[in-house]
């Protein structure tokens, strides 16, 4: 673990000079997800896409890494949508998130939910991979690479936070013109499936992108696969190409 933790950030640089970096968060979208926490359990509210696309999303995490009886960490769990479906498959989980409105939806649903063992806490992921290095099966994160200032630097700590020969899952959105026509013009301005403003293209990542921060923080790109919309049914898929949303599923080494 200590050789991955010195190859951890981007570029080569050693990991402990994270301590003097400024905070991998954008306050401006931590504001945005607490003025919404209590929308994060409506079906038919701002989260309705999430809602949808979340049965596929356990499909392929399950598929991917066998859930039962392993140690989760889910990050950027807003309101613990996918956190509670990892946890009804029997996996130990931990939600963080920066934005407390949302940790406290979570906590509240779970109050009434027979999900199983979660644990919320109000952490970054830099911040728990320097308590607890090396200590999830499985980390997910999810829809959330494009909303912090430092992707990069956010699979790093997720490389941190994962035991060796463990699995860490990323969603996110390609960069090219299909997918500014498809997630931002289409799907805010045009259907109106999320709020305005939810995606900046400029943030948004491609494969190559992702595979090469996974290579700099010593996890193997194994599996990709693409998460699909079809606006005249308003239904989901999975699989084919990656050229708007997509998953990417990597191998500590």
């Amino acid at each position: 673990m200590k050789l991955r933790y010195w190859n951890a950030l981007p570029h080569g640089i050693g990991g402990w000079l994270t301590m003097n970096s400024p905070p991998n968060i954008d306050h401006e979208e931590v504001r945005k997800f607490n003025e919404l926490a209590d929308k994060w359990w409506d079906p038919e509210g701002a989260f309705k896409p999430l809602h949808q696309m979340n049965p596929l999303r356990l499909d392929y995490v399950d598929g991917a890494v066998s859930l039962h009886g392993k140690k989760c960490l889910d990050i950027g769990c807003g309101g613990g949508l996918f956190t509670e479906a990892m946890a009804t498959k029997g996996a130990e989980v931990t939600g963080i998130d920066l934005a407390a409105a949302s940790l406290e939806a979570a906590r509240k649903h779970l109050e009434t939910s027979s999900a199983g063992s979660i644990r919320y806490l109000e952490v970054s992921a830099e911040q728990l991979a320097n308590d607890e290095p090396s200590s999830f099966d499985v980390v997910t994160c999810l829809e959330v690479l494009e909303h912090v200032p430092d992707p990069a630097r956010m699979v790093a700590d997720c490389a941190r936070l994962v035991e060796p020969g463990g699995d860490v899952i990323f969603s996110t959105i390609n960069r090219n013109l299909k997918a500014f026509a498809m997630a931002i013009a289409g799907a805010e301005y045009l259907l109106g499936l999320v709020p305005k403003g939810t995606h900046e293209y400029e943030k948004l990542i491609k494969p190559s992108e992702l595979d090469l921060w996974g290579s700099n923080a010593d996890l193997e790109l194994t599996g990709l696969a693409g998460l699909h919309y079809n606006p005249l049914t308003g239904n989901f898929s999975l699989g084919g190409n990656v050229d708007v949303n997509y998953f990417a599923h990597f191998k500590a080494r």
